[in-house]
């Protein structure tokens, strides 16, 4: 099946599924008829060239996984992500991160034996990215897949299960708290201290939010842009109706199951480059093995 012009062919991976008619994620590998060149700047002037194709790809299946292109270390992959002529937009947010190189940052440096749950990135700050752009520098020997779930799937889901809880929750709206900790520490996740995460001494900034969102382009898919599964009821954060009622755990409980069960993830190979449409996927990080590297970009 073919891709776009000589330079990508569409290919599969374990681990994906057809949504709606489309491959989820779309995978990219290089064309055998095409010239044979590979490496990050082969790779970012193909883009280049094809940045409305690829967007409108990363917009249709949600996910666009690049791969067997020969991305070497994050100098190519920082090329990779300015090819694509997305701006930049700054991560903001408890996850302990390194800046690597130009546009390039470390993801989540908590402990690998822990899983990362479910989330948009930076659902709780007003200003939040389109894309995330993910690079593997060094793949785990076991574990380690980044999940991501198509958020329309979940709301579909919940909204057959408990039509008038999710109307309840986007009307009344939500509440999230969440403590911080006092300084920085690598030891954990949720490394960064309040207001260098943040921004911001406003612990106000994370309230009231809506449970689903639609966003413009997107078949009017009502997205599930929020994080009350990852929040509700933990020891340093909680999500309750804005109004300070409690949401029913059997409820979370169950968007829980449902967003696991509408999980996808593939098996990292070095090299691969996984384009995300933030406002269509939740993304996690499942344990792991060391060694892993995976690197991040974000994007408006």
């Amino acid at each position: 099946m073919g891709g776009d012009g000589e330079f990508f062919s569409v290919a599969e991976c374990d681990g994906q599924k057809t949504i709606d008619g489309e491959q989820v994620p779309l995978v990219l590998t290089p064309a055998s008829s095409g010239s044979g060149e590979r490496g990050g700047e082969a790779l970012a002037a193909a883009l280049r060239a094809r940045r409305e194709w690829v967007e409108a790809k990363v917009v249709s299946n949600s996910a666009v996984l690049l791969r067997g292109f020969g991305v070497r270390d994050a100098a190519e992959f920082d090329a990779v992500v300015g090819a694509l002529g997305w701006p930049d937009i700054r991560y903001v947010g408890p996850a302990p991160r390194t800046h690597v190189h130009g546009r390039v940052w470390t993801a989540n440096e908590g402990p690998l034996d822990e899983f990362i749950y479910y989330h948009h990135e930076m659902v709780l700050i007003k200003e939040f990215p389109g894309k995330v752009i993910l690079f593997c520098e060094v793949a785990p020997p076991e574990g380690g897949e980044t999940p991501f779930v198509p958020s329309f799937r979940v709301t579909e889901r919940v909204m057959e299960e408990f039509p008038e809880m999710v109307e309840e929750l986007d009307e009344k709206g939500l509440r999230y708290t969440f403590t911080a900790l006092s300084k920085n520490d690598t030891k954990s996740m949720r490394g960064r201290g309040w207001e260098d995460a943040f921004a911001t001494t406003d612990k106000a900034e994370a309230e009231k939010r809506k449970l689903t969102r639609v966003f413009p382009g997107r078949q009017g898919r009502r997205m599930w842009f929020n994080t009350v599964v990852g929040m509700h009821g933990k020891a340093l954060s909680s999500a309750t109706m804005a109004d300070g009622a409690e949401i029913p755990t059997a409820f979370v409980a169950r968007c829980g199951e449902i967003i696991e069960e509408e999980s996808i993830q593939f098996r990292w190979e070095v090299g691969d480059v996984l384009i995300l449409d933030n406002l269509a996927t939740l993304h996690g990080r499942r344990p792991s093995l060391p060694p892993r590297r995976v690197l991040v970009a974000t994007c408006k």
